[in-house]
């Protein structure tokens, strides 16, 4: 997915000659802390909330407030990966889009990403979660999609997160179904360490309630 695709329409620009009044008005209807500024449709930079707080005159124009930030933006033909990155490392609640001349075409929203990291993450869609610990020198995708696919199911999305100063890993995979004990128990059965689920419809089998209900009579 590419830049270009998660622009949002809804939100709209300041120019450089709009008062400071009209930015902050603009910011409180689209409930956003940055708005881009442009000139002829060239993009001039990005003013946060925090730029206009030592202003007093509020007629002034906006050209005249001095930028906290470096202008941040993406590329429409840019990933999504780099917008993401952009959004972590700068705290943003937009991003602006270029085309290759560095014309403006739009924002991206922080609530646009979200909906889109849902998506691309299968975070919407029902299924189970498994947690797998792992070597990094012992790391093989796709024996792990060998022993899910050969249990009927198939891997919706799957991230890998490694830790400093160690040579593990942690896998998290997304998976099309919730009955998933007989997956775990394949792992297992290969000697790698499940160290999470979530998800299992087995978990919420009642056991644990009449186990608990038992308890509760013999202790009367």
């Amino acid at each position: 997915m590419y830049a270009h695709e998660l622009i949002s329409d809804a939100i709209t620009p300041v120019r450089s000659s709009d008062p400071i009044q009209k930015l902050i008005d603009k910011m409180s209807d689209f409930r956003v802390n940055h708005l881009p500024i442009i000139d002829n449709n060239q993009y001039m930079g990005l003013v946060s909330d925090h730029d206009i707080l030592e202003v007093s005159d509020h007629t002034l124009p906006t050209a005249a407030l001095s930028l906290s930030l470096y202008s941040p933006f993406v590329f429409e033909e840019q990933h999504i990966y780099d917008v993401i990155r952009l959004f972590y490392e700068q705290k943003l609640s937009l991003l602006p889009v270029l085309d290759a001349n560095k014309n403006y075409k739009g924002v991206i929203s922080i609530n646009t990403i979200i909906e889109h990291l849902a998506t691309l993450t299968s975070a919407k869609d029902p299924g189970g979660i498994i947690v797998l610990e792992v070597d990094n020198r012992n790391n093989s995708l796709s024996h792990i999609a060998q022993i899910v696919e050969s249990d009927n199911a198939q891997i919706l999305s799957s991230f890998v997160e490694s830790f400093p100063d160690s040579t593990r890993l942690e896998i998290t995979l997304k998976l099309n179904r919730t009955e998933i004990s007989s997956i775990i128990a394949s792992f297992l059965r290969y000697n790698y360490v499940v160290k999470a689920t979530f998800n299992d419809i087995k978990s919420y089998d009642g056991t644990s309630d009449r186990y608990d209900q038992l308890m509760n009579y013999l202790d009367i």
